[in-house]
């Protein structure tokens, strides 16, 4: 998938072109008190890890944007249940040279998904659904359609939410501009531009990322309502925790585009026409900005503690933010220290995350505008973190090893990515490895006997014989020796 292949383009490269640089008007604003989270943020980052023993960077806001290729970012800050700041910085539009502000929209991408779960937590709460029933029993304009694995198990609505419903499709690419957009079936069934959403394993026989099965979802919700889930969403959602400018408008009418962002290219190329268009609206449809996914989350927060029924009771919302054995609540990702409920989008020309803690009221919330804002979302969160004294999200800490010649030397060879028709190869370096893709080049130190990481950007290879067969995984992605 192309959201695939950047990141895996990206990885491998040594060095990022950088978009043009946040003008003037495009600044910090100014008051951030000397020494106070707004100001750490501004100027020295944290980074999403360490290597023991080597020193630590701590570059200001606005050069590791123009260093990444970050036209814009917004930042949402929830302390004590309340907003504590909100700050745009840099552009939303370079070409105008609109800036970012708190109110500009951004593409969540994959946080449509917790937001989207409350959409179905209501019919679970109201009685209308069941959250161990099969879902067919409520879906009237499209069918899971049954095989061998469905015959085992149905395919439920927990399992939709957890990514444990057995369902093909893990992410989508969107619509650009002159492009035929299908509706919900459409894409179910693969009329699109991604495979059709059909059982591939049994249901809850282990966990997959799945937007298809969130797909899945989005038509349930809508089939029970008898109206667009976008309709669903604002009137029995987005509307009453007050997510006035959010929407899963999908196009975004134009009577909505008063204040969105451009979606950019590492390289500074804008996506063509500006943005994508997401008729997976649960799964990466919703246009949003990091306050009002604070609301969200604070609601959430509220409601597990019982003081908030406005969406779901305490009994479904502490469910909800209870993680199964895959560290899943239902809907969010829960971390793995159980303390906080969290996820990270990745939609055309947009990166973004979100952590907020379970038993508190606190979060943090930021949006980007380009494919290599994922980095920068991370710094900030963790900066935020670390500034306020929170447990997390912290940088991790890596230790590099060294290996014998004779095991660096297994993993040496061409690898195929078959679902990305990419192929790379392993060099031998005298620090570990080499990873080449073309032109690019990066050189990965080792983490252990079949564990390798790029010091520059912190992504991890891991190594595995499966039979004759060398294997390896970067992220999601994974690669064949041939």
């Amino acid at each position: 998938m192309n959201t695939a292949r950047i990141a895996l383009i990206a990885w491998t490269s040594s060095a990022l072109a950088c978009a043009q640089a946040p003008s003037p008007d495009g600044s910090p604003p100014d008051g951030a008190a000397e020494g106070s989270p707004e100001a750490l943020v501004e100027s020295a980052l944290m980074p999403t890890f360490t290597i023991r023993g080597e020193p630590v960077a701590r570059p200001s806001l606005l050069d590791r944007m123009a260093e990444l290729g970050v036209p814009g970012v917004s930042v949402a800050v929830l302390v004590d249940g309340e907003i504590a700041w909100a700050r745009g910085y840099g552009l939303a539009d370079v070409e105008s040279g609109r800036p970012v502000t708190p109110n500009t929209l951004f593409q969540a991408a994959s946080i449509s998904k917790p937001v989207a779960a409350l959409g179905a937590l209501r019919l679970v709460e109201s009685g209308q659904v069941e959250l161990d029933g099969d879902v067919n029993a409520h879906l009237t304009s499209w069918q899971v359609p049954g095989n061998e694995f469905t015959e085992q198990a149905p395919v439920t609505l927990r399992g939709l939410l957890t990514h444990r419903a057995g369902l093909t499709v893990w992410g989508f690419p969107g619509y650009g501009p002159g492009e035929e957009v299908p509706d919900g079936p459409g894409v179910l069934d693969g009329r699109g531009n991604t495979d059709p959403v059909r059982p591939y394993k049994a249901p809850d026989e282990s966990w997959r990322y799945s937007g298809g099965g969130y797909t899945v979802m989005q038509q349930l919700v809508a089939d029970v309502h008898g109206k667009p889930f976008a309709t669903v969403m604002r009137e029995g959602v987005l509307g009453p925790i007050g997510m006035s400018r959010s929407t899963y408008e999908q196009p975004i009418p134009p009577e909505r585009q008063d204040d969105i962002a451009t979606g950019y290219r590492p390289n500074g190329e804008r996506v063509p026409g500006g943005w994508h268009t997401y008729p997976e609206q649960a799964a990466a449809g919703l246009w949003t900005t990091p306050s009002e996914l604070a609301l969200y989350a604070r609601e959430m927060q509220r409601a597990r503690r019982g003081e908030s029924d406005l969406l779901l009771g305490e009994a479904l919302a502490r469910e909800m933010l209870t993680p199964d054995a895959d560290d899943w609540g239902l809907g969010p990702a829960i971390s793995p220290d159980g303390e906080r409920f969290q996820h990270g989008g990745s939609n055309q020309g947009f990166r973004s995350t979100f952590a907020a803690y379970i038993d508190g009221d606190d979060g943090i919330f930021v949006m980007t505008n380009s494919d290599s804002g994922s980095q920068l979302a991370s710094e900030i969160a963790i900066t935020v973190a670390h500034a306020y004294g929170w447990s997390g999200p912290l940088s991790e800490e890596k230790v590099a090893v060294e290996v014998p010649t004779e095991v660096r030397d297994r993993y040496l060879g061409t690898y195929v990515a078959p679902e990305l028709g990419a192929e790379f190869r392993f060099e031998p370096d005298e620090r570990g490895l080499t990873l080449r893709q073309g032109p690019s080049r990066a050189v990965l130190w080792p983490l252990s006997d079949a564990s390798f990481f790029d010091p520059d950007t912190g992504r991890e290879a891991h190594f595995s014989l499966d039979g004759d067969e060398m294997t390896v995984r970067v992220g999601s992605i994974v690669a064949i020796r041939r």
